[in-house]
């Protein structure tokens, strides 16, 4: 029986997690920008914002940074696609049979995304028909600081207008280091709820582990995930995991 707690908020990183790129390299292309560019903006604030001075290693995740300069990568990259969205991306296998699910029992849920929403993010949405299950969706445009800073998270449960409780639980669930790193960075603006991450691939399962989250949070494949929740929804009240 898994360990995890039972999720009363789900919130799904978008490429790689909700969808697959039908060509991964450039999944990973995209990821490999978006990472570089992050790092990019850090050492650009270090030489200009900072004058060179102090630590040019990455700061506390509450510390402002300014908008990302990736932004203008993603917007060349969306701008070469000619192609239709079905023949560029798919929606991962299983993930309707877990929306179904989730949707079923009343559960929040909500779509993160470093990505852009204007000519990408937003038409997958409506490509795939995930907007009958996400009412909100925080995209590039939407955010100043971009994972693994926690904001895209918080703006999410914000939008969601939900009280971050005691009795909260809010899984997110994402396939990237860098989406297990942006739950650890919002457990302290989010308590007393209590946040926990999914990995998705192997990059997250590695992150997981070096955050001490264990075996648990790894799930790897949406057939899991739903047999995770099903146990968890069918568990009688009061009845802890083992």
């Amino acid at each position: 029986m898994t360990k995890l707690p039972k999720p009363t908020i789900v919130i799904f990183d978008m490429d790689g997690t909700t969808v697959r790129h039908l060509n991964p390299r450039m999944l990973g292309m995209m990821e490999w920008l978006d990472d570089t560019a992050f790092k990019i903006s850090r050492l650009w604030m270090w030489l200009f914002a900072r004058r060179a001075k102090g630590p040019i290693l990455l700061p506390p995740p509450d510390e402002p940074v300014k908008p990302a300069k990736s932004i203008i990568v993603h917007k060349a990259i969306h701008k070469l696609r000619r192609k239709d969205l079905e023949l560029l991306v798919e929606p991962c296998p299983g993930i309707y049979s877990v929306l179904s699910f989730l949707k079923r029992h009343n559960i929040p849920m909500a779509l993160v995304s470093n990505g852009l929403g204007k000519g990408y993010g937003n038409d997958i949405v409506e490509t795939f028909g995930l907007n009958e299950y996400f009412p909100v969706t925080i995209f590039r445009e939407d955010i100043k600081k971009s994972k693994p800073h926690p904001e895209p998270l918080l703006m999410a449960l914000r939008e969601l207008d939900v009280e971050t409780t005691g009795d909260q639980v809010i899984w997110y669930i994402g396939d990237r280091h860098k989406d297990v790193t942006a739950v650890y960075n919002a457990k302290k603006h989010v308590a007393p709820a209590k946040i926990v991450p999914i990995a998705y691939a192997v990059n997250a399962a590695v992150a997981a582990i070096e955050k001490g989250y264990g075996p648990d949070h790894i799930l790897m494949s949406y057939q899991d995930v739903y047999i995770v929740l099903k146990e968890l929804f069918t568990r009688p009240e009061g009845v802890p995991s083992p």
